[in-house]
């Protein structure tokens, strides 16, 4: 088989891993989009530029997607297929109908769940026990398309969003290498999504990382796994300032505190919740740096009784 031209919407660690592996196949690679780094973001992933100018691969970077111009580009380079790796701008028909052979997306869950942005934090939010990553076609709305390949894994009970993306890049790797030969020879399946399990997620903000006392200490613990370092952490207000909670542990069973009340004993610190009691781990006041929660309790004066959530 003849060598084959692809076009590449790339970001993040997948972004990374999946076109090494589109490299490592000896197809050509004739152009990369990517995204600049946003300088409010904590960037601890590897560069898509990076690499692709390693490559002499040309780059487009935050490209207008709706530009007459970048279709015409597109169209000029007669690809066979499009990919978009973690690529964060939803692709208009209009470039999804060029590639010859189709335009496809590596998605980070076990598709029709978790369509949408944000997945590896939402199924920890929503204290899911598995996710996956899923290459598929590529149509007008988000995630929807026909289903290539997928592959599924188990959250553990300590896993965090940074594990997630982790087992997520080396699943993703694996999918691609696996599925797309497939794809070139022509003999990869196409399966329908089934529409009666789909959910969809939009993107998250750091005021999504709130925590709400009156929650069960699981549900605050899924929080806290899903948005600790390196993302912006979940927070609450304690005398009249913002206390990030980096990292605690559920006690289910500890029924006698009342939501956001604290109990600070000589074996650590702990606040109530709706159902149980969380231990506080490791907590930051808003412009400190990040102690241990029987060290900042000691350095403000933190004591039993006093309250958590209370507003600014």
């Amino acid at each position: 088989m003849s060598r084959l031209r692809n076009i590449v919407f790339a970001y993040h660690a997948i972004g990374v891993v999946c076109l090494e592996e589109l490299l490592a196949t000896g197809d050509e690679v004739a152009l990369v989009i990517t995204h600049r780094d946003r300088p409010d973001e904590n960037v601890w992933w590897p560069s898509v530029r990076e690499l692709a100018v390693r490559h002499s691969i040309p780059v487009l970077e935050d490209a207008d997607v709706h530009s007459p111009d970048l279709a015409a580009r597109l169209r000029a380079h007669a690809p066979d297929f499009l990919f978009s790796f973690m690529y964060r701008t939803l692709l208009p028909r209009e470039l999804l109908e060029i590639p010859r052979r189709g335009a496809l997306n590596l998605h980070p869950s076990a598709l029709p769940k978790y369509r949408g942005r944000s997945p590896l934090n939402w199924v920890l939010v929503h204290g899911e026990a598995e996710t996956g990553v899923s290459l598929h076609y590529m149509v007008e709305k988000p995630d929807r398309g026909d289903v290539v390949a997928q592959r599924r894994f188990p959250i553990g009970d300590q896993d965090t969003a940074l594990s997630l993306h982790r087992w997520a890049t080396g699943e993703a790797r694996k999918l691609f290498r696996e599925t797309y030969p497939c794809l070139r020879e022509g003999r990869a399946p196409r399966m329908p999504q089934d529409q009666r399990h789909a959910s969809y997620y939009g993107g998250r903000t750091p005021e999504d990382g709130r925590i709400e006392w009156h929650w069960p200490a699981r549900r605050i613990y899924d929080l806290l796994r899903a948005v600790t370092h390196p993302y912006p952490g979940a927070f609450t207000i304690h005398a009249g300032r913002r206390l990030f909670i980096w990292w605690g542990r559920p006690e289910e069973n500890r029924l006698d505190l009342p939501p956001g009340r604290l109990e600070v004993v000589a074996d650590g610190v702990r606040a109530g919740t709706g159902r149980g009691a969380l231990r506080l781990e490791r907590v930051q006041v808003e412009g400190k740096p990040e102690t241990d929660a029987r060290e900042w309790a000691a350095a403000v004066g933190a004591r039993s009784g006093h309250q958590l959530g209370e507003c600014v």
